[in-house]
């Protein structure tokens, strides 16, 4: 967070000289959302919470160990801890369903028109169903199918054409011609994400697509770039949270696709950050 200070000249009689605050425009992005347009406020929370600065402690048990740094810290997995841990489980959500997310998703709704002949959308891992929302209220022709745990969906609001769908995308994905991840491939490692991306497939029709919204990473590391900086960060920042945990090259994002059984891997677009990247059958 950043602040301008402005020199400024009393109106009384002393011509008293003092010092005013104000913040700079880029921290309108950390407000709390109240207008629904998003905000990154809930993320920056979730990654200056002391459940983040304890974990980063053991990244060495993930360097020299192989260990999870999570897992070491706070002695159970990722999500595990999330289900767990009322608090942080609440501003996980938010961070992953609603401010930042609400953010990021209203620019791809901008930028991506890939959605516009799907008839039935699948959210893997679509939390409380915000996203899918905001899709399908600007493509209301679309069946949208919110997928995630069912102790997830119990705090699931009723959204208008999206209905809420408890599984386990390691065991199956509900059909559609269209399966959507945000924010959920980059949790796993090579041969969770083929697993994923297999069911997937068999979720499809022919000419069906899997849409993947997550950061593309560049093949070197540019410290003049801003957005390979962050990509980077989030990188590391993967590694500590989960086993295999990553951010992904282009190359690696076609690799997936080709051993889950897909015929061509494309990146479609890009918003902040993010990359669109479609997988076809």
């Amino acid at each position: 967070m950043t602040l301008k200070t402005f020199p400024y000249t009393s109106l009384t009689e002393k011509g008293e000289t003092g010092t005013v605050y104000a913040a700079e425009p880029v921290c309108k992005f950390f407000l709390k959302d109240n207008d629904g347009s998003g905000s990154l406020f809930s993320m920056f929370m979730l990654l200056q919470s002391q459940v983040q600065f304890k974990t980063w402690t053991h990244l060495k048990d993930v360097i020299l160990e192989g260990k999870d740094a999570f897992s070491s810290a706070h002695g159970m997995e990722c999500f595990e801890y999330i289900r767990s841990d009322e608090r942080f489980g609440e501003l996980f959500n938010r961070t992953m369903s609603e401010e930042t997310s609400t953010m990021i998703m209203r620019k791809v709704l901008e930028v991506y028109k890939g959605f516009e002949d799907v008839n039935t959308l699948v959210d893997v891992g679509g939390g409380l169903g915000t996203i899918i929302g905001l899709v399908t209220s600007k493509y209301p022709h679309i069946r949208g199918i919110n997928f995630d745990l069912a102790p997830v969906l119990t705090r699931a609001p009723f959204i208008p054409g999206v209905e809420h769908s408890a599984g386990d995308m390691f065991v199956e994905v509900p059909n559609g011609d269209a399966i959507f991840f945000k924010w959920i491939l980059h949790d796993w490692d090579d041969e969770d994400c083929v697993k994923i991306l297999k069911n997937c497939w068999k979720s499809l029709p022919i000419k069906g697509k899997v849409i993947i919204l997550g950061m593309v990473m560049p093949i070197e590391p540019k410290s003049d770039d801003t957005s390979s900086n962050i990509m980077f960060g989030m990188d590391a920042f993967m590694l500590t949270q989960t086993s295999g945990g990553q951010e992904r090259t282009l190359s690696q994002f076609e690799g997936l696709a080709s051993r889950s059984g897909f015929i061509r891997c494309e990146l479609i677009c890009v918003a902040y950050s993010y990359s669109v990247i479609e997988f076809y059958k």
